[in-house]
């Protein structure tokens, strides 16, 4: 048995590596190394996160309340699917550094960890989709184990920073990607502090700063984690494939509207490199939209386009 002081050495490694997300005491090379497993530590994060649902039960609801939830959903739904997947992942665009650095904290803020992680991980996905190399696989690891469990075991939780090269070259991505609590838990804090201050000047919202951070931070973040992690697993298992890819991926209408045009994951799995999932007119992709009116805008530019040759696969020509 484990000495009490062994457990508390554990238990504030374990605090430290939530905090540092590029601390390993063994390396990150070693923690890679290990075997797959569910682990309790790792789990507890998204257990605190399911727990803050409960608040509702004492908070109750207000249109408020739900209506910015839901923003909160489209607008971070959005920075996953458009930057941290089709641009950090898929580079399907190019824009500024600025903007790269704004989307990223975005798509921080949705407590999906930081954007080089999350890039070098489905970059990885790619290269072994539905293989037992691949860490979130339905077909070789179970539907619920893809869905969530692979995010529990500690050997997918080091950033392989070889993968994601070209983005690690800027410091304040690498110090997001590390620090990758800091945004969530200013905009726990912000959401809190908004929800205080519509109680006490605009009583009629009928909102409160606890009503907010329930709705706003765990409702809206934990919905918005189950929507993104829906394209690993059920992705995988449930909708029609235009294409014979390699792997299992599959379109499905409903998950495109879900995530944003995310669902159209056969046609992705087909063709990465463009900024477009779906890739026709019916196919319905409102990332692409949002993409298309900020290229209007200038905030980003050159984005790729699906090629000829796909369109002529599809039509048998």
């Amino acid at each position: 048995m484990p000495s009490a002081l062994a457990l508390i050495k554990s238990s504030l490694l374990t605090v430290r590596q939530w905090f540092d997300s590029d601390y390993f005491p063994d390396g990150a090379e070693t923690t890679r190394a290990r075997a797959d497993k569910f682990e309790w530590r790792r789990s507890l994060p998204f257990v605190f996160l399911h727990l803050g649902c409960l608040g509702l039960l004492w908070v109750g609801w207000s249109w408020t309340a739900v209506v910015i939830a839901t923003a909160l959903y489209l607008l971070r739904m959005f920075a996953i699917t458009a930057f941290y997947h089709r641009y950090f992942s898929h580079r399907t665009f190019r824009t500024s550094r600025v903007v790269q650095f704004i989307f990223a904290a975005l798509g921080n803020s949705s407590i999906q960890r930081g954007p080089l992680w999350w890039a070098a991980t489905h970059r990885h996905h790619h290269r072994h989709s539905d293989t037992e190399e691949d860490a979130h696989s339905p077909v070789t690891k179970g539907f619920w184990w893809s869905h969530i469990g692979w995010m529990t075991s500690s050997r997918n939780f080091p950033t392989n920073y070889k993968d994601i090269r070209d983005f690690a070259k800027y410091p304040e991505l690498v110090f997001l990607n590390r620090f990758d609590l800091i945004v969530p838990a200013i905009m726990g804090l912000g959401l809190y502090g908004l929800g205080a201050w519509m109680e006490a000047s605009q009583p009629q919202w009928g909102t409160s700063g606890w009503q907010m951070l329930v709705w706003g931070f765990f409702i809206s973040s934990t919905v918005l984690l189950h929507a993104t992690l829906f394209i690993n697993s059920l992705a995988h298992v449930w909708g029609n494939r235009p294409f014979e890819t390699e792997d299992d991926s599959r379109n499905n209408f409903w998950l495109a509207l879900l995530t944003l045009g995310e669902g159209w994951h056969n046609n992705h799995h087909r063709y990465m490199g463009a900024a477009r999932q779906g890739f026709h007119w019916w196919e319905i992709d409102p990332t692409y939209y949002g993409l298309k009116i900020l290229s209007w805008l200038g905030i980003i530019w050159d984005l790729k386009p699906v090629p000829a040759s796909i369109y002529r696969e599809m039509h048998g020509a």
